[in-house]
């Protein structure tokens, strides 16, 4: 089954190259994983065109701006290269934030739950599979919802709100 992306979402997938986009096939998707760029103030594309240059080694399936867009780099078919022994069974997406904090701002945290509650309904997830990467490897990714238990807990509870709100989310 192909999953097509609705419209809100800007598919500009980063070079098949064997590094960052090797092409292995993902054949069930068990969890989303939540990760942050890392890289306060920086816009999804210039995420997404450091994903393509050859050098680079890590990917993600999408990432969402700081003014709420969505790039989806890797298709859904395909492993990216984000959670490390998890890209095997997870989503990845990778979050812009403003600050050294990590938190999102709010277009930023809409658009991540409205993906996140998208990519469940395709799945067939709900909220319970929202996994961080810290929850994988301890690396503090997001940073701000590692730090902040509540926030996360807040954060998978806005999904699943969503989702319960929204019988057909496109």
């Amino acid at each position: 089954d192909t999953i097509v992306c609705p419209a809100w979402v800007d598919q500009q997938f980063i070079d098949l190259d064997g590094n960052a986009r090797p092409g292995t096939p993902l054949k069930k998707v068990r969890d989303l994983a939540i990760h942050y760029v890392g890289n306060p103030n920086t816009t999804a594309m210039a995420n997404r065109n450091y994903f393509n240059q050859p050098t680079t080694g890590v990917s993600s399936h999408f990432i969402v701006g700081l003014e709420g867009e969505i790039v989806q780099c890797v298709p859904l078919s395909e492993q990216s290269v984000a959670t490390n022994s998890r890209n095997v069974d997870t989503v990845s997406i990778e979050v812009c934030h403003p600050d050294e904090s990590g938190q999102f701002n709010e277009k930023t945290y809409a658009s991540l739950i409205k993906l996140c509650a998208w990519l469940c309904q395709e799945l067939r997830l709900d909220e319970t599979r929202l996994i961080r990467h810290y929850d994988v490897t301890g690396k503090q990714c997001p940073l701000y919802y590692v730090q902040h238990e509540d926030a996360w807990e807040q954060l998978k509870a806005d999904v699943g709100e969503y989702l319960h709100t929204h019988d057909t989310i496109t």
